[in-house]
């Protein structure tokens, strides 16, 4: 798939969208527009990070809005605050990685030294990236637990409850 039929995602695109849905458009967009070691996977790292950025203010916020009485459409503020966790870390490997990104993208590799030195660039850009990766399927795995049912039978989580049975030992 060329990059041209790729769909870029804009921070605001992502405000419409449910929590999972807005995930998946981010990580559907890092997947997309990958990282190499050139000036185009410099700027796609920064567009990533600024998209991430916004995704884990907006669910943080989505949080703390969960905590209001009578929200429904959301998931559980604790699915959203550990899901605004992973992101953070994804942020951070991606912020890692701007580091042997940039060595790679503006340093000469003529001499046997210098590539020896880029492969561990690589290596560690990599593993950043890698790293972030896991911690976008984290943040999904957080977010796509379907809550607790909302059934009307509320008698329900009582009964489950009351059978508790103390023993002193």
């Amino acid at each position: 798939m060329s990059g041209d039929q790729l769909h870029t995602y804009e921070p605001t695109d992502l405000d419409d969208m449910s929590p999972l849905q807005a995930l998946d458009a981010v990580t559907a967009d890092v997947r997309g527009h990958r990282i190499t070691a050139d000036s185009t996977g410099l700027f796609n790292a920064t567009r990533h990070i600024g998209l991430l950025c916004h995704l884990a203010a907006r669910i943080a916020a989505d949080a703390e809005y969960q905590l209001s009485p009578n929200i429904a459409d959301l998931p559980p503020a604790e699915h959203l605050g550990a899901s605004a966790g992973h992101l953070g870390r994804a942020i951070a490997h991606y912020t890692q990685a701007l580091a042997p990104l940039l060595i790679l993208t503006t340093t000469r590799q003529d001499t046997p030294q210098q590539k020896l030195d880029s492969l561990d660039h690589h290596s560690r850009l990599r593993s950043h990236l890698d790293d972030a990766g896991r911690a976008l399927a984290a943040a999904r795995t957080v977010l796509a637990v379907l809550p607790p049912s909302t059934a009307s039978s509320a008698p329900a989580p009582a009964l489950l409850r009351t059978p508790a049975v103390r023993r002193r030992a």
